[in-house]
């Protein structure tokens, strides 16, 4: 899974993968085009949300189900986005982020189809964002409809204190040993994490907590950019029993548990505009942030091939255009006992759990191949940065600012 980027002429190169541990450095812009495309043509080929919202603020619009929700919500319910991002650009004649050329690309589609489509790159934790945000929503759309927060981010300047924040990913109350995969060499192996502190903890939950789409919700209606009947969702993740230590019961779900209070919090705010706020539990995917947890990529892979078998394997785009057209905007919610909407039914399948169970005590370095699909893995890992798309002659030098 590793490459390079070579030079063909002064403004065009041959941009390959280059991996570094679990981060790809390189993007190619035309395949990233080619995802974002591949995305929007799946939206419309499905039948329209009904009751969509009409003008949508999605806080962490450039990747996974972020991006995601702002295709779902503009191709299949016409609405006027806003996607906010924190991407770098192309310069020096380097490639630019994935998330750059995906947001460069959504809104290329966006104007082809007539769709009001407006980008804002910068610190969706700041203030000076936020402000930026409702001064456009008021000179362009009046109010927002739905405020998707989809934030990923391993850090955090606290925009009230100035303090920066860091995330770890440790369990909580005790050292955890189990399997996990070396993605970069195809390596099962054991690991072992120190439990994390209670300033781990609070550093977390500072990131990746509940403060700031509360905060953000806050502001929205204290500029009264909120219409009447607004919803907003964050999206969270449960998964199994084996993922636990390091997610569930681990400082990262701690963070996620911390979005469980303020859901509450911010539909006491929404509540005078008859507004509604959501957590939705959503399926394992790949992503960079995945990609970062122990055990979890080697889960993915294992979890990946069962799904893919009973042909019940979605993708962001999948669940997120599910959400929408049954749950957020359907008549067929799914809530849990937290009221929690649920769209990681299929993932937690008894069947599907059961098989992966079974599958774990298996797996090892020499049958990972075999009795997983690794390599679905490592082509999705790829697909996220636009590399390993159909159509795509990546041997032809390409310009790293033609998006």
């Amino acid at each position: 899974m590793a490459g390079e980027t070579s030079t063909a002429t002064a403004t065009t190169s041959v941009i390959k993968p280059k991996i570094r541990g679990f981060i790809c450095v390189t993007a190619h812009p035309l395949g990233c085009e080619a995802n974002v495309k591949q995305q929007v043509e799946y939206v419309k080929k499905q039948p329209p949300i009904p009751n969509p919202p009409a003008r949508v603020l999605v806080i962490g619009a450039s990747t996974g189900y972020g991006l995601a929700s702002r295709i779902a919500a503009a191709f299949g319910g016409k609405a006027k986005t806003i996607g906010l991002f924190f991407e770098k650009p192309s310069e020096g004649g380097k490639p630019a982020s994935a998330g750059w050329y995906n947001s460069a690309a959504f809104d290329k589609l966006a104007k082809q189809a007539g769709l009001y489509s407006r980008s804002i790159n910068g610190d969706a934790f700041s203030f000076e964002i936020m402000d930026q945000t409702i001064d456009v929503i008021k000179k362009d759309l009046g109010q927002i409809d739905l405020v998707v927060f989809s934030l990923a981010s391993p850090r955090r300047k606290n925009p009230k204190t100035g303090q920066i924040h860091n995330s770890v990913l440790k369990p909580i109350g005790a050292s955890f040993t189990n399997k996990t995969l070396d993605t970069d060499r195809g390596i099962v192996k054991d690991i072992t994490i120190e439990p994390g502190t209670t300033d781990d903890i609070a550093e977390t939950v500072a990131v990746m907590g509940g403060e700031p789409w509360e905060l953000w919700m806050q502001k929205l209606k204290d500029a009264g950019v909120l219409a009447e009947g607004v919803k907003t969702v964050a999206y969270s993740y449960i998964g199994p029993e084996v993922t636990w230590p390091v997610y569930k019961d681990g400082t990262i779900g701690a963070a996620k548990g911390d979005l469980d209070r303020a859901v509450k919090e911010i539909d006491k705010l929404l509540q005078p505009i008859g507004g509604k706020a959501y957590v939705s539990i959503n399926q394992a995917i790949v992503t960079q942030a995945s990609s970062a947890i122990p055990v979890v990529p080697l889960y993915i892979s294992l979890l990946f091939r069962e799904l893919r078998k009973r042909n019940i394997l979605e993708g962001a785009i999948e669940q997120i255009y599910r959400l929408f057209a049954t749950q957020l905007y359907g008549d067929k919610p799914q809530y849990d006992e937290q009221g929690r909407l649920r769209i990681d039914d299929l993932e937690m399948r008894d069947d599907v759990q059961a098989a992966v169970a079974e599958l774990w005590k298996q797996v090892n370095t020499e049958n990972l191949t075999s009795i997983s699909d690794f390599d679905v893995y490592k082509s999705e890992f790829l697909r996220l940065f636009g590399f390993g798309l159909p159509g795509i002659d990546y041997e032809k030098p390409v310009d790293p600012a033609c998006l």
